[in-house]
């Protein structure tokens, strides 16, 4: 098993920046994937970013050039940069684990971006 928890999430200008951090209690070289998901009211939840054990990534294509997802093996950490944001990126983001085939979520970390 695995616990995640994340944090930076907060309030931001359309534009702005925000660096979101999640803290695995496992070290994360031992994880198949990690990723971060969004959920916006009234929205399903939706993947925005993936990178797999070897360190691959991909993206959903509305954040490619703008969001990048990192993970650090020494301190147990994956982290999503995230820059240029917009209105549309406000949503409650979740970061994610697959850990022997089971899936585990954080609580969620809220980020608004206001216009």
């Amino acid at each position: 098993q695995v616990q995640l928890v994340e944090s930076g999430g907060g309030l931001v200008q359309a534009g702005g920046s925000l660096r979101l951090s999640c803290a695995a209690s496992r070290s994360v070289f031992s994880i198949n994937a990690m990723g971060w998901y969004r959920q916006a009211p009234g929205k399903q939840r939706e993947l925005v970013a993936f990178i797999a054990k070897g360190g691959s990534s991909n993206y959903v294509d509305s954040v490619k050039g703008r969001f990048a997802i990192s993970r650090d093996n020494a301190k147990n950490t994956v982290t999503l940069q995230m820059n240029s944001l917009k209105p549309d990126d406000t949503a409650v983001y979740y970061c994610y684990a697959n850990l022997n085939a089971a899936d585990y979520w954080g609580q969620g970390t809220q980020v608004t971006v206001s216009s």
